[in-house]
């Protein structure tokens, strides 16, 4: 198998995954900015990598699989490190809601495959609000520290549970999509 440009970016994107572990637990003062940086070029490679696919016509089934695997290892990896270093049940409910959601809904998409029905599931106008959100409020959330007077640890909480709320949404909307397929091979 053949590595085009946009499987390569998205492959760079897991690769940062261990990088930024490493940058978030650093006792250094500029520690959060670089983890933040690590962070941000993992979020726009994403858009990236997609963008080439589509405009390059690069598109494969394995660049297809490999994208949403690589958002979610690195969304739930930086929640994990983010509920670990802020231990708090106001961190951990949109936490827990935007991991179960992942998991639930990655696995309904490959029920649906399965059954032949994988359209029923596709990535819908709020399901990448939600991502925007989410990476938004992990940015914040890792940064974490005042900016200019501004409480960005307590913005990224905001859009943090925004992000969840839109998570809600987006799954509903998944589960009402597949519902007629779900009630047909139940």
């Amino acid at each position: 198998m053949k590595i085009n440009l946009p499987t390569a970016i998205t492959l760079f994107r897991i690769a940062l995954i261990p990088l930024f572990m490493v940058v978030f637990y650093l006792p250094f003062s500029w520690a959060n900015v670089a983890a933040t940086s690590i962070f941000f070029v993992a979020s726009v490679s994403d858009w990236v990598d997609g963008y080439l696919a589509r405009t390059m016509q690069q598109e494969s089934s394995f660049g297809a699989f490999l994208d949403p695997v690589a958002d979610k290892l690195m969304v739930v990896v930086v929640i994990i490190l983010l509920v670990e270093a802020h231990p708090s049940i106001y961190v951990a409910i949109p936490a827990v809601i935007i991991v179960a959601r992942e998991i639930s809904i990655s696995a309904l998409r490959e029920w649906m495959a399965q059954l032949g029905s994988a359209t029923t599931v596709q990535v819908s106008f709020i399901g990448k609000s939600k991502t925007v959100a989410q990476m938004w409020a992990l940015g914040f959330m890792i940064y974490a520290e005042p900016l200019m007077g501004l409480p960005i640890f307590a913005i990224g909480i905001s859009i943090f549970y925004f992000a969840a709320l839109l998570t809600i949404v987006s799954m509903v909307i998944y589960l009402r999509a597949a519902w007629p397929v779900i009630t047909r091979h139940g």
